[in-house]
């Protein structure tokens, strides 16, 4: 029997895609939206999703996001249109992989991005690359405030907790701290939540118990994989009551 593969290791594909990247970025300026549909979803059956985000997609945001930067507030209109473009690129990707029914009792991933964050699309791209592993997700998007998180970790019970921060402003490291500490079930068999911390916010800081910190989609695609095939549990000391 042939093993599965790691995720995203079928993409790791030959071919040049500085092409794909520089037709996105001249589609976009010239506000064509069904060339770069076209580019986008070409990109993403030719290369995966997971090399098509690291290699022509996000590029492109970049580039675009440095343009708006240097040119005193000009190209505002590209990135708008780009980044709902990409978005829905992304979401075509999760609908048919979503079409499938979801296995019973499996626990889902959870994928947030912290208080006063609105970049949702490094998110959106990882929950196209979970449903094409066929991981169940719960996306809660931009800026979810803290009552909200805790109350759906100890409604869901997740594998996992992704949180999203793109500024050191914007990371949130007691909460990070009290969703990994957070545990539900019966007493005797409580389980927690890895908790990936995710984006440019989260650098440099020590990562406490129950954290992570992967570099990119491909890795972040790898742990949770691997997290949503090994339930995790915790034992919780006789006198403590559990939520």
């Amino acid at each position: 029997e042939t093993p599965a593969p790691e995720p995203g290791a079928h993409e790791r594909v030959p071919g040049d895609v500085r092409m794909e990247l520089r037709g996105l970025g001249r589609a976009s300026v010239r506000l064509d939206s069904a060339a770069m549909d076209e580019i986008m979803d070409s990109a993403i059956a030719r290369y995966g999703l997971v090399t098509a985000w690291e290699e022509v997609l996000a590029p492109a945001l970049h580039a675009v996001g440095r343009k708006w930067e240097t040119s005193e507030d000009r190209y505002v209109e590209v990135e708008h249109l780009l980044s709902w473009h990409v978005s829905t690129a992304l979401r075509r990707v999760v609908g048919p992989v979503r079409a499938g029914p979801a296995e019973g009792g499996t626990r889902p991933v959870l994928l947030a991005c912290v208080p006063h964050e609105q970049h949702t699309l490094p998110l959106e791209a990882l929950a196209a690359g979970l449903a094409e592993l066929g991981i169940r997700t719960l996306m809660f998007g931009g800026a979810v405030p803290p009552e909200a998180l805790d109350q759906a970790v100890r409604r869901t019970g997740p594998a996992a907790v992704v949180l999203w921060a793109q500024a050191r402003s914007t990371a949130n490291h007691p909460l990070a701290r009290h969703v990994s500490e957070t545990s539900w079930g019966v007493r005797g068999a409580r389980s927690r939540t890895a908790v990936l911390l995710t984006g440019p916010g989260w650098a440099g800081r020590t990562l406490g118990p129950g954290m992570l910190r992967p570099t990119g989609l491909r890795e972040a695609l790898s742990l949770l994989s691997g997290l949503c095939a090994a339930p995790r549990a915790v034992k919780e000391p006789a006198g403590r009551a559990g939520s």
